[in-house]
């Protein structure tokens, strides 16, 4: 994971199904649909690099989700704890 972030790349997403999910890490945040449990889903850019992800924004999850200090001081999201898929959609 990478310490700080910029220039993380594709350092974004980790490992069985963990990504950045803070929105202190992000821009550009649309709200997009609910999920069917209900959690918000936006598309957003990660700031300092390209592409537009879909995902949630980790202070809207359940506790038991998210990863503390995910890379550096954001939080992330394990997404195999929410019904929500975490994507690159351009």
């Amino acid at each position: 994971r990478a310490d700080a972030l910029g220039g993380m790349g594709s350092n974004t997403a980790g490992f069985l199904g963990e990504a950045l999910s803070d929105r202190r890490a992000k821009q550009d945040i649309e709200f997009l649909r609910l999920s069917p449990s209900g959690l918000k889903i936006y598309s957003f850019k990660y700031k300092n690099t390209d592409g537009i992800y879909e995902g949630v924004m980790s202070d809207e999850v359940p506790e038991k989700a998210v990863i503390k200090n995910f890379i550096g001081i954001y939080d992330g999201v394990d997404y195999s704890k929410i019904d929500v898929e975490f994507k690159k959609i351009k």
